[in-house]
Order: C-alpha cells, then structure tokens, then sequence
C-alpha cells in the first residue's frame, strides 16, 4: 500500500495560514454581527432553549474565571500563537496542518479581542454570544469552539501516537505513518 508523500514545509505553512485566517475572519465577522444585532446581557432564543444568543463582553477565561488578570490570558493566547507558528517546519501531516490551522484561527481571534478591544491592550474583554443551556451554562464564541474542538483532535492525536510528521508508533515502537506503512525511504514492511 503506497503512502502520501509527506506534506512540505511551505504546504504546510500554506494550510496553516489559510485556515487560520479563515477561523479569525469567520470569529471576527460573527462578534461584529453580534456587537450590531444583539442586545447586551439579554438572551435573544434562536432555536427556543437548545441555542440562545446572549452579548456580553467576558473580561477573564472560560466562565468569567481571572477578570482581574486577563493581561495573562493575552500572554498565554500570544505564546501558543507562537508555538505553533514555530511548529510549522516540523508539520509534515496534513492531519496535523489542519488542526494547528484551525487551532491557531481560534486562539487569534480571542488574542484579537484581547489587544483591540475596550478597555485596551492587554486587558481588553472578548466578545461571547452563543450558549447552549442545554449542553454548558457558559457563553462562549466562534474562536472557543475552535480552540475546545482542535485541543480534543491535538490530544487524541498525541494519544494515539500520531507524530507531526504523519508517523506514528507501532506496536513494536518503530514510527510508522498513520495508515500502518513505514515511513517513506525505509525499507521495513507493516507490522499492523
């Protein structure tokens, strides 16, 4: 069974700027739509209590926790940002190209709110609207979701032993690629 070839450097760089900076304009868009429309700390139902749409402007982490050290949540945003822009030379799967994509689309759209928005640099509150009572009691954005969905893939990943450059362990501990194959200009056969 052939393989990929395994994804380049400047692919990858590719996947990951675009995706990224589809997520941050998708999360910018959707919080300007709501800034616009929605009244602020009134819920507005949208599909009766399964999705409700309720403006508030979240100073701290997830369920208001830290509003008075938000300045560290920018820094936190900024250095991950940053690791995973460095990990772009060693990303060589597509898989992982695509969830670091979507990954840092979300942590730059928070990061955004966070350097432009009142009250300023670095404490400025993100933009929160959609809850789902049914699901959380929190009230979260476009950029969450991303960041709660890629850290879920990021950890299932490295739980199953998926390297960044699309090997992974196999059972007698070789790398092997995700599809079971050695890695490309080995000569081994599968062992899966």
């Amino acid at each position: 069974m052939s393989r990929r070839a395994p994804l380049r450097t400047a692919a990858a760089g590719t996947i990951i700027a675009i995706l990224a900076a589809t997520v941050l304009a998708a999360d910018q868009f959707t919080k300007y739509l709501a800034i616009q429309n929605l009244p602020p700390e009134e819920p507005v139902q949208i599909i009766g209590d399964f999705l409700v749409f309720y403006l508030v402007r979240n100073p701290g982490a997830a369920f208001s926790l830290g509003e008075g050290v938000t300045w560290i949540f920018t820094i936190a945003l900024a250095v991950v940002a940053a690791i995973i822009v460095w990990l772009i030379t060693k990303v060589h799967s597509r898989l992982w190209a695509v969830i670091l994509g979507l990954l840092l689309g979300g942590v730059l759209g928070n990061l955004t709110d966070r350097i432009f928005r009142e009250p300023g640099f670095p404490v400025g509150h993100v933009v929160d609207f959609i809850s789902t009572p049914w699901m959380m009691p929190a009230i979260y954005n476009v950029a969450d979701i991303f960041i709660v969905l890629d850290m879920i893939a990021v950890a299932a990943l490295v739980l199953f032993g998926v390297h960044l450059d699309g090997t992974r362990e196999g059972k007698a501990g070789k790398g092997m690629d995700a599809a079971g194959d050695a890695p490309a200009g080995t000569d081994e056969p599968s062992k899966a």
